[in-house]
């Protein structure tokens, strides 16, 4: 916290800036600082981590720090919200540096571009970019601490280890707690990055290993944590907002009479919205600042809005479908061709065709969004659950009108954030509020209702597929035309194609061994906020492609896992740069080629743990889908029961994921886990629809998330292996995309009823 704020009481998560120094000054702690002049910092390229904006930095002095009672205080960029990411980067130090795990300690890194380099937490990326940054700050720290012993004993380096938070002499029996050498280690200066020694595998205490501890966990059951809805401080002003129904439409008129009248309420406000393309900022209305929450959301019912028309009020759902549809039907913009696909179907055997539709789908994370801001000695503070702490800091400066200097973002935890958490409207609509209360915290909570009604949603799409099979049952030609509303139209004039980094996710980069391809992107218009959502533009692809796959199984009389791992031909290597735009999940190509083997063991595990080919009775089936997606390789397989009454159960889910190096297998396994139960409740209940413009869906009681009656009864991972030696892939997103193309192939082999629209609902009954 800035000293400036030293008067500003508030529940923080860690160790705070004030905090942190006055425990300095008891402790003694050390910083790493004294004598270091090198900072490794990875120049800007054009892949991954290092092609991202801010890079990745390795400076041991921004990430740790050695307290007198021995214990260490490690700094991570990545944000937490629930996938593990502040223990599993923070096991990579302690790993190695020797540290007892159980004496370290978690800090979250603020909002800080320039000095911490990139920060979003998002695209499955976080360890991938920053295993090696995080690993050579830990080897940096332990090979400081052991040059401080021996010259302390008085003995040769090279005769000297760290082990398990001491550093050892086997030869004099000599053995030092690392709070022993703290007083010491400021004098010696970093080695050369070239020199640094890293740890052998075969040594590895946390990192690969089972049952790791959380940093967060026991905070997080025991309710103790502290997210963005618990940042309290005396005087605090707690607002609501009453936000325009229709995107593009504004404020023509209020009456705040009544809503001034109820108890608690202090002011009633206009908060600036941006034109449409708004991007990541607020798109306006009415501020509602009272005393309590309540208060506030009590004034908002009473207030009265008048609210202009907009090109967008006659967004409606079921004829926007249509619209979809009958785009699907004709050519569009080509993105991928290779050999003739008309003269194979013109030759064909067979052809089959099938359209797919998939509605918007809202992120609605367990906290919806929250932020508190206090601008005080024009100097901006604020406290928010974000995944993109710089991108909110840039933003919040220039809406307070101050320098980036003069501004803070304290990260809290996220109570879940999917994608929703990257964008900072509510911090800004808090950074309003602020300037209208200055030197008093100022909170804009989000309610329910506003969270589903004006999310930035998942893309509504129609998926159009057209194969041809040869006289042998083999896919000749394959068609697939995706239309969807691109994200991009936040940002630019009415784009109407989607771009190469949604293409890419399961539509023009399929890796299958079909000579004629063609793969095409009709245009469509957005009528609502589109946003980054888990798995993005994976999962209406991977939904359709799965599921006609299966439909072309059946047409060649074939069973679906014979047919599947036919068609994906023989174990190879495809570069992406080989299809068209070649975007890769923003990495490099040649560290992670497609690698169609890899899919086929993730497959071949899958179905064979499941029991793939055993006779089921009646109303039962099995069905899988295999897919790539943010450089991992994810199959499924759901044995589920159709009872009489459409009622749908879910007996059994079993999962494989190849992700390369294993860093925190329990994080994988809950990660697969919760992807599962998710992507269930997507295909089966998730839907949010339009009409008149406005989203019809408000709360849990009409967009359902999935209960536990419709979990798994049991769900199975099984992390597998690659063949070879391979690159740090993802895991947060891709566990998604196979579970409603698994989900709707097991019930149509217990029912022999076909789902192409998502969500099933009670297609079932």
């Amino acid at each position: 916290m800035s000293p400036m704020f030293s008067d500003f009481s508030f529940v923080n998560h860690g160790i705070d800036r004030r905090g942190f120094i006055k425990s300095v000054g008891a402790t003694g702690a050390l910083l790493f600082t004294a004598n270091w002049t090198w900072a490794q910092e990875k120049p800007a390229k054009k892949y991954g981590g290092e092609g991202m904006p801010g890079g990745t930095k390795s400076d041991a002095k921004l990430f740790v720090a050695i307290n007198h009672d021995g214990t260490i205080d490690i700094t991570v960029t990545r944000s937490e919200m629930g996938q593990g990411i502040r223990s599993s980067l923070a096991l990579v130090v302690a790993e190695e540096m020797e540290a007892d795990w159980e004496r370290c300690r978690v800090v979250q890194a603020v909002g800080d571009e320039a000095k911490y380099g990139n920060q979003n937490t998002d695209g499955s990326r976080s360890m991938r970019h920053w295993y090696e940054p995080m690993r050579q700050c830990g080897a940096t720290v332990r090979a400081i601490i052991e040059a401080a012993a021996a010259a302390g004993w008085g003995v040769p380096i090279r005769e000297v280890r760290a082990s398990k938070h001491s550093v050892i002499h086997a030869l004099s029996r000599r053995k030092a707690d690392f709070a022993e050498l703290v007083g010491v280690i400021a004098s010696f200066e970093a080695p050369d990055p070239i020199s640094i020694r890293y740890k052998s595998p075969r040594t590895y205490r946390y990192i690969g290993k089972e049952h790791t501890h959380s940093a967060d966990a026991a905070s997080m059951v025991s309710g103790t944590a502290i997210y963005g809805g618990d940042i309290r401080s005396a005087g605090m002003v707690y607002a609501v907002v009453a936000r325009p129904p229709v995107l593009g439409s504004t404020v023509e008129s209020f009456d705040d009479s009544e809503a001034l009248k109820v108890k608690g309420v202090l002011k009633v406000m206009p908060i600036e919205g941006a034109d449409v393309p708004s991007g990541f900022k607020p798109i306006g209305g009415i501020a509602v600042v009272a005393e309590n929450t309540w208060a506030a959301i009590k004034g908002r019912e009473a207030l009265k809005v008048e609210w202009t028309s907009s090109p967008h009020d006659s967004y409606e759902s079921e004829a926007y479908r249509q619209s979809l549809e009958e785009a699907s039907t004709k050519p569009g913009k080509l993105v991928r061709s290779v050999g003739d696909v008309e003269a194979a179907f013109s030759k064909a055997k067979k052809t089959h065709a099938a359209t797919y539709y998939l509605p918007h789908i809202a992120h609605a994370p367990m906290e919806p969004p929250v932020s508190t801001a206090l601008l005080r000695n024009n100097f901006l503070e604020i406290w928010a659950p974000t995944q993109a702490p710089q991108a909110a800091r840039t933003e919040a400066a220039e809406r307070a009108g101050l320098p980036l200097e003069k501004t803070r973002i304290n990260v809290t935890l996220l109570g879940g954030g999917f994608g929703r958490k990257s964008k900072a409207d509510f911090i800004n609509e808090a950074v309003e509020i602020a300037k209208a209360f200055p030197g008093r915290a100022a909170r804009v909570q989000w309610t329910r209702e506003d969270d589903i009604r004006h999310d930035y949603f998942h893309t509504v799409s129609g998926e159009h597929l057209e194969a041809s099979l040869d006289r042998r049952g083999k896919v000749s030609g394959w068609l697939h035309r995706s239309v969807a509303p691109t994200i991009a139209s936040l940002f630019g004039p009415d784009p109407k194609h989607q771009q190469a980094f949604e293409t890419n996710m399961g539509h023009s980069n399929i890796p299958f061994a079909i000579p004629n391809v063609r793969i095409e992107n009709p245009e469509i218009a957005a009528h609502a906020r589109i946003g980054w959502f888990r798995s993005v533009s994976n999962i209406p692809h991977g939904f359709a492609v799965q599921s006609f796959i299966a439909e072309l199984a059946e047409e060649a009389g074939r069973d679906p896992l014979r047919f599947y791992l036919d068609l994906l031909g023989d174990d190879r290597e495809i570069n992406p740069d080989e299809l068209k735009d070649g975007w890769n999940h923003g990495e490099d190509p040649k560290k992670y080629p497609v690698d169609t083997g890899r899919l086929r063991n993730v497959l071949n595990v899958a179905t064979k743990e499941a029991g793939w080919g055993k006779r089921l009775p009646k109303g039962k089936g099995m069905g899988f889908a295999v897919h790539y997606s943010f450089v991992s390789y994810v199959a499924a397989v759901l044995e589920v029961e159709v009872e009489k009454d459409g009622n749908l159960i879910v007996h059994k889910a079993t999962m494989a994921i190849d992700c390369g190096p294993r860093i925190n297998p329990d994080r994988i396994r809950s990660q697969m886990e919760g992807s599962c139960v998710m992507g269930i409740g997507l295909a089966t209940t998730g839907e949010v629809s339009f009409e008149n413009g406005s989203a019809k869906q408000s709360n849990f009681h009409d967009y359902q998330v999935p209960r536990i009656s419709l979990a798994p009864r049991s769900i199975s991972v099984h992390l597998v292996d690659p063949e070879k030696k391979v690159e740090l892939g993802g895991v947060g997103e891709p566990g998604v995309p196979p579970i409603a193309p698994a989900l709707c192939n097991a019930i149509y082999a217990a029912t022999g009823k076909r789902i192409r629209r998502l969500p099933i609902g009670d297609q079932l009954a």
